[in-house]
């Protein structure tokens, strides 16, 4: 009997996109937005399936700001490198597909802080760290508000630049943001190598034996399933997030 990869190595989540409810939700951010915080992913691809509400999607790289109305049933994705907000216009939720399994949770997310604090990485890492939800979820929540507020004020300093064709703060963003990722790079190696190269490497030999007339590999593993995390949900960068088990 042999294991089975999740298709491609992905990860899924189900997200609640933080609201402008009070106390409950998050209120509105500086822009005056309710959603969630501008960041990007250095190294996964991300996709979003609507499943209830409605909102947009706002994102910026090197092509430009774009806006992508987000309803039931809309799935929009995007490459490494895209800055991406997601706005709440009333109770969206999303199923989260990301790429490279395990490399999101081991730090492949930078937000758009100020630059001072993305050029040092222990006062990046103070900024993005969240405390413990088990013991006083209340302060988890201000905590994740802070950072959110935070990024969306580098976020609105970035378009603006970007949108007044200068492309000078987002470069210096980008390299801010590779340099505090680079530290990682060999540990995310070897999680791609257990997550998406094993369904890749499980796929030629599938091709293979089947192009030998073989149907020896076929049949050889359990299925699995997963019906996301217990108890209440974890503060996420875009809302309350619940977690598939897919290991």
């Amino acid at each position: 009997m042999t294991d089975v990869v999740f298709p491609g190595g992905t990860s899924v989540s189900r997200l609640r996109v933080y609201d402008d409810a009070v106390p409950a939700g998050f209120g509105v951010a500086p822009d005056g937005l309710p959603g969630g915080t501008p960041h990007l992913h250095t190294v996964s691809t991300e996709a979003y399936v609507v499943t209830a509400g409605s909102g947009s999607l706002q994102t910026l790289d090197r092509t430009g700001y774009r806006e992508h109305d987000l309803a039931p049933g809309a799935t929009v994705w995007f490459a490494p490198g895209t800055i991406h907000r997601v706005v709440n216009g009333g109770g969206l939720e999303v199923v989260v597909i990301m790429s490279n399994r395990g490399l999101p949770e081991a730090g492949d997310a930078v937000m758009t802080f100020a630059d001072e604090v993305l050029a040092d990485a222990e006062r990046y890492g103070e900024a993005a760290r969240l405390p413990d939800a088990a013991p006083d979820r209340s302060a988890a929540a201000e905590a994740a508000r802070a950072r959110r507020d935070a990024a969306v004020r580098g976020f609105v300093a970035l378009r603006a630049a970007v949108q007044g064709g200068d492309l000078a703060p987002l470069e210096r963003f980008y390299e801010r943001a590779a340099a505090l990722v680079a530290p990682r790079s060999a540990e995310w190696s070897r999680l791609r190598k257990d997550s998406v190269l094993a369904d890749a490497r499980r796929g030629e030999q599938l091709l293979a034996e089947i192009a030998s007339g073989s149907a020896a590999l076929l049949g050889a593993a359990e299925p699995r399933s997963s019906s996301g995390a217990e108890g209440e949900r974890r503060f996420g960068m875009c809302g309350l997030l619940r977690t598939y088990d897919v290991d």
